[in-house]
């Protein structure tokens, strides 16, 4: 992706962001002139504020068009995150806007062939399932087992071994990613 096409969805988050807060519905875009913008992409919307985690929505696969799918998850990030309260006006000038948006996924069948930084990561079993973005190895420093039992454990509710079990696929994407 360009450099200005990165600058319209970023401003285009922030643009979606302060209208939720403001109207209390997604912002609504026309006149698209970047047919790459159209293009049916997964995306994370990640928001920080002084250097700290604020929110982050995104969905894993293709289901709507780029610029739509940026408007619906900077909102989502501000507002739906439920680990965070909704944002509030009085933070708008505070935060930091990043958007990923992620390669399609390819399934491996071992572990040891993520590379940490450079990998997302998706677990699955059964019908529990937890994924991270490839930057959390690198702001976190975690080892490969330490980063894989976090994401089994912490986000996918699972044992923290399992992604060591047969039964468990791991899907792995690299994300092009970008802020203000």
């Amino acid at each position: 992706m360009n450099d200005p096409s990165r600058s319209q969805l970023l401003k285009l988050a922030r643009t979606s962001i302060n209208y939720y807060l403001n109207n209390h519905r997604y912002y609504v875009l026309e006149d698209l002139e970047d047919p790459g913008l159209l293009e049916e992409r997964a995306i994370f919307v990640t928001l920080h504020k002084a250097g700290e985690l604020r929110g982050c929505i995104g969905h894993m696969l293709a289901r709507m068009p780029l610029y739509k799918a940026v408007i619906e998850m900077a909102a989502a990030a501000a507002f739906d995150d439920p680990r965070f309260p909704s944002l509030l006006e009085e933070e708008l000038d505070k935060i930091k806007i990043e958007i990923s948006i992620l390669s399609p996924m390819s399934r491996i069948y071992d572990y040891r062939k993520i590379c940490l930084g450079t990998d997302g990561v998706l677990i699955r079993k059964g019908f529990q399932s937890g994924v991270y973005l490839p930057q959390v190895a690198s702001e976190t420093g975690w080892d490969l087992d330490t980063f894989l039992q976090s994401l089994c454990a912490s986000k996918a509710g699972l044992p923290a071994e399992a992604y060591k079990d047969a039964d468990t696929e791991i899907s792995v994407f690299q994300v092009d990613k970008f802020s203000e």
